[in-house]
Parts: C-alpha cells; sequence; structure tokens
C-alpha cells in the first residue's frame, strides 16, 4: 500500500470519531445488538457509561456510522427498567462477553421495515444482514468487499451486508438472480486485511471461527433514516429472545434468553412503551415454527406492522400491500427443527440463510404448514447444505430497506448503492458516494463585467485577464476524497514560460483587487512550490497532495487560487491572479 493511501487513512479516522459521514449514509442511524460471545459486554458505553449488555439496543457512538478508531457503541434501548423492560437485566449487567446470561436479543424490528413491493424489473427494496463467524458467503459472484475479501480476515462476524444487485420480487427459489452481497458497515471502521474500509460501529474485530469469541457479532438490526442519539419508537420495539439448544459449531449451549423470561425463541416479542413489560405479539405457531413439539429459535426479523396493533398475518406475498395484513419476514438460527422441513411456497428444505415469510396456506397452494422461503440464500451469495452439502451460512439479522430513502448523488435515476455495487460507479475508499460525486465542482472569485477587475479586465468564467486575451482558470480533477488522495489542481491560460504557483487557506476573503487580479483567499495561507507554465501555459498538483504533506481532513472545507507572474499584464503590475476554487473534503 502507498504511503499517501496510509497517511490519508490515519488522516480520515483521525477525523471521523467526532463527525458524521457526509453520504448517503449518513441519514440513516443503524441499531443493533451483539450476542453473549462478545467481548464488548460489560464495556461502558458511550452514551450512558452503562455496561453494555447483549439485550441493549445500540447505535455507533457517532450516532451514524464512520470510519474508525472508534469508541464503543452507545445504548439508545437499555434491555433494563427504561427500555426493554427485562426481568433479568439487572442481574446482567456487567457480565464479560463469553459467559452467557438471560437477556440477549435475538432479532429486531420497530415495526415500520419497508414494505417490499412486485415490480417488473426489480423491488426497490435492499436487504441488510448480518451472519456470524462461521459464515463463508461463496455462492455466485462476488462485489468486494464482501464476505469472500473479509472472511479471511475475521472481519465478517460484525460487517452489515446488502443484496449487492437489484433482486426482483419475490418469492424467489435459490439461484433465481445471483444478486451477491457486498459490506455497507463495519463492525470498527477500520482497514482489514483486505484493503477495505468503510463506515463502523466501534465494534471489536477481527472475530475468527470459535468459541471463546476475540471480537463480537451483530446478532440485530435496524436501520432507521431519523438519526437520534436516544429514542423509543412510538410503534413499539418487535424482538426475538434466544433458545437454549446447543449450537454444534461454538461447542455452546445458546444464552437461553427466551424460556427464562417465559418465552419462546421462535415467538415475536413487542414492548409497547419504555419499561415493558413484553409481550407475544406473533407466536411462533403463527409462523410456522415450533409445530409437532419441535424447537426453532427465530434469528433475524423485518416488519412492517399494519397499525393495528394485533398481528394480522400474511395469507400470500404482498397482501401486506392492501393494508390488511402485517409483513413478517424472518430466518431461522442454526439447529432449528424446521431446517430442511419443507416450505409452504416451493416445497423445498429450508435454510438458516434463507429469508422466510408466514406460511401459505393450503387454499392458496400452500406446500406445508412450515414458513415459506422468500428470498432463498443462494441469491443473497450465501451458502446453503441444499447447495453445497456444507453447513449453512447463519443470518443473524435482518432488514429491509426503501431504495428510494437512498441518495442519487449522480441524478442517473439509480441509487448510489446500486450504481457501486454494479460497477457504474467506482466507489474506491468504500464510504458509499460514488467517486464523480466527489469531485471538485465549487469555483468562485470569477472577473464578470462589472466587477472590482484592476483595470476593467473582466473575464466572467475564470481570474480577471492577463497579457493572454482571458483569464487564468483553476480547475480541479479527481476526487475529494481523503482516502483516494487524487486531487489535482490545474491553472490553465497562464502566459507560457512564466512561473506560478497554487495557494489554500480555510477562508474566503474580498474579493480584493491585487496586482492585475482579484485575491479571495485567506485564512492561514499555505503555498505549493513555484512550477513554470511551459509552452502549454499551464500548471498542475497532484496527485498524491495529502501523503506529500498538505493537512487536509474530511468533513474540512479548503479554498485554492493560482498566482502567477505576468510581466505585459494588461495593468502593468506584473502578475495575476486565477479564479478560486472551495472543496470540501470527504473521507
Amino acid at each position: 500500500m502507498n504511503t499517501s493511501l496510509n497517511t490519508a487513512r490515519r488522516v480520515a479516522r483521525l477525523a471521523a470519531g467526532a463527525t458524521l459521514l457526509a453520504s448517503g449514509a449518513a441519514a440513516q442511524q443503524v441499531t443493533f445488538s451483539i450476542d453473549w460471545h462478545s467481548p464488548m459486554l460489560a464495556a461502558p458505553d458511550s452514551f450512558t457509561a452503562l455496561p453494555i449488555t447483549e439485550g441493549d439496543i445500540l447505535s455507533a457512538a457517532t450516532i451514524t456510522p464512520a470510519l474508525g478508531p472508534l469508541p464503543p457503541p452507545g445504548t439508545v434501548i437499555s434491555a433494563g427498567p427504561t427500555g426493554l423492560g427485562l426481568p433479568l437485566w439487572g442481574a446482567c449487567v456487567g457480565h464479560l462477553g463469553g459467559t452467557p446470561c438471560a437477556v440477549e436479543v435475538d432479532a429486531l424490528s420497530y415495526g415500520t421495515d419497508f414494505r417490499m413491493q412486485v415490480q417488473s424489473a426489480a423491488f426497490l427494496g435492499d436487504y441488510f444482514f448480518s451472519t456470524d463467524e462461521y459464515a463463508l458467503g461463496n455462492m455466485g459472484p462476488f462485489f468486494p468487499p464482501d464476505m469472500s475479501t473479509e472472511v479471511p480476515c475475521g472481519d465478517a462476524s460484525a460487517d452489515v451486508w446488502k443484496n449487492a444487485m437489484p433482486l426482483p420480487g419475490g418469492p424467489l427459489p435459490p439461484f433465481a438472480v445471483l444478486a451477491g452481497h457486498k459490506a455497507v458497515y463495519d463492525g470498527d471502521g477500520m482497514p482489514s486485511c483486505s484493503g477495505s474500509v468503510y463506515p463502523g460501529f466501534g465494534l471489536r474485530e477481527p472475530n475468527f471461527p470459535g468459541f471463546p469469541n476475540i471480537g463480537d457479532n451483530v446478532d440485530a438490526l435496524d436501520i432507521e433514516l431519523n438519526p437520534s442519539p436516544a429514542f423509543f419508537p412510538p410503534t413499539g420495539v418487535y424482538f426475538s429472545l434466544d433458545e437454549g439448544y446447543f449450537d454444534f459449531l461454538a461447542g455452546v449451549p445458546n444464552s437461553g434468553s427466551a424460556p427464562a423470561h417465559g418465552f419462546f425463541g421462535a415467538d415475536i416479542l413487542k414492548v409497547v412503551a419504555p419499561g415493558g413489560p413484553p409481550v407475544v405479539w406473533a407466536p411462533a405457531p403463527m409462523l410456522g415454527l415450533n409445530l409437532a413439539g419441535a424447537v426453532d429459535d427465530l434469528d433475524a426479523l423485518a416488519i412492517w406492522e399494519n397499525g393495528t396493533g394485533v398481528f394480522e398475518p400474511s395469507l400470500q406475498p404482498y397482501d401486506w400491500l392492501g393494508n390488511n395484513t402485517d409483513m413478517v419476514l424472518f430466518s431461522v438460527r442454526r439447529g432449528s427443527a424446521v431446517i430442511g422441513m419443507p416450505d409452504s411456497i416451493f416445497g423445498i428444505p429450508i435454510e438458516e440463510g434463507d429469508i422466510l415469510t408466514t406460511p401459505l396456506p393450503t387454499a392458496f397452494g400452500g406446500l406445508s404448514p412450515f414458513p415459506g422461503i422468500f428470498c432463498a440464500a443462494e441469491n443473497l451469495g450465501l451458502v446453503t447444505a441444499r447447495s453445497t452439502g456444507a453447513i449453512g451460512d447463519d443470518l443473524n439479522a435482518l432488514d429491509t430497506v426503501s431504495l428510494s430513502t437512498g441518495t442519487d448523488c449522480n441524478g442517473n435515476g439509480v441509487p448510489d448503492s446500486i450504481d457501486i455495487a454494479s460497477g457504474a460507479s467506482t466507489d474506491v475508499n468504500g464510504n458509499g458516494i460514488p467517486d464523480e460525486c466527489e469531485l471538485i465542482a465549487s469555483g468562485y472569485c470569477y472577473c464578470p463585467v462589472g466587477g472590482p477587475a484592476p483595470c476593467a479586465n473582466w473575464d466572467g468564467s475564470a481570474g480577471c485577464r492577463n497579457s493572454t486575451g482571458v483569464g487564468a482558470l483553476l480547475s480541479g480533477s479527481g476526487t475529494s476524497s481523503v482516502f483516494n488522495d487524487d486531487l489535482v489542481l490545474t491553472v490553465s491560460n497562464m502566459p507560457t514560460g512564466q512561473f506560478g504557483i497554487v495557494y489554500f487557506g480555510s477562508t474566503a476573503i474580498g474579493p480584493f483587487p491585487f496586482g492585475d487580479g482579484l485575491r479571495c483567499v485567506g485564512g492561514g495561507v499555505v503555498r505549493f512550490g513555484p512550477k513554470n507554465s511551459g509552452a502549454g501555459g499551464s500548471i498542475s498538483y497532484g496527485p498524491g497532495l495529502i501523503g506529500g504533506g498538505a493537512p487536509w481532513v474530511p468533513f474540512s472545507t479548503v479554498r485554492f487560487q493560482g498566482w502567477y507572474r505576468d510581466p505585459f499584464g494588461p495593468c502593468g503590475n506584473g502578475f495575476n491572479l486565477s479564479n478560486a476554487l472551495a472543496v470540501t473534503f470527504t473521507p
């Protein structure tokens, strides 16, 4: 890795801990929980300084995910008497990761997740999800960073992924569309061994398979579009707790937080107001789970609730669009009895990586009493026993997010996330902003007719007119990304064979007549070394300016201007200036 990129990353990380990301993801607050294996447990959270438990709903300390290093996450909704009202919370406060305690929240929704819709080309929605440290994710095409790049680093279990390509409306059987997946949020926000860096939560990585864990697992997930340091949604909190059966990969039992509170791990619970108590909103059998004495564990959850507050299960996909039923999408945990049973829509074996929905009744062509597969795991680039014979990837958390809530910074009618995933746009620094949207575009301090030009030497499209008959033009190319460090500054339309510089500062001043031009940049001015305009009448600086020592950091605005000799200029002062350029740097 070159020195300029290392320097840029270091600067970006120092700035990001105190500042929110200026990107499409910046409008999103990701709330999540971690499991009882996570070493982050018992660390003081960044909002209340109370020890973190596996029942607390957390967010990044920066509210929206940011580049690291980051402090520990903050508690948005406590599992205790001010939040979910779990009676056993007090006994679990301060216990260390790797020691089970009976408050683990296993799945999460606020009942306002994106309601999936039938579309002819794409459903205009994304699946956001997490997996545990045993997932491999090697099915279908890759859109790095994805599990194929992050698993070798142990940097997968605290990450959040999304489908890398648009998916058609479900239900989707295996290999209907090889959409694959792409990393959206990182556990710690720091570069992994793959070289990838993207916004994170302040969790601990790496985390390789095995017990005890050395890193964290994202165990429940919800994405909100109105960031807040603390809130309790007016719609209430929907969640599940954990069953206590033996995890054959970890080699230890699960936490058993559901039976410890008198519930099943396949029940969907709801807390209406802070402090609880939690009640069963959707009992397991209505989801096609825990049938005939079997034991299942609901492990991921996305809900659109129709406003009645009473569970009204969907009878067939998309009947929720009539507002008479609730959309409930979920997955089941590794070891659930329903895994391998025929789903009610396709009649194929259910896997732990599948996104499921409520059973399709026989009156609508249902093939079994079990859940229906709404999106088979293979379409998201996940491993299944159904397709490979290997142990399937466990879908740990789930949310549905409308693409219409995303940004379209380049105005092409396609959400930025899809532009990046499909390769239509590059995103070298992995910050979720297409690189073309980080191009330099904010020029100012031109020399318009009637303005304060020193000797009526106007040029409304550049600096004031010089001996060439036009004004010198300062332009920027590359991007404003500190990580990319590819900004190039060029002053063109200079007199040939003359020396000039580009200088920069933090303040817009004037415009003040200065030589044959207008000065518009002040505030701690720093100059780049002089260069000769040569036969082409231009000088350039960059790329690699940050790696070369320029002190620019993300979210700062820096102003640039060119200054050059012009012995035969129209006003007789011997020098002139270009227009100015304002650059707001991004990570």
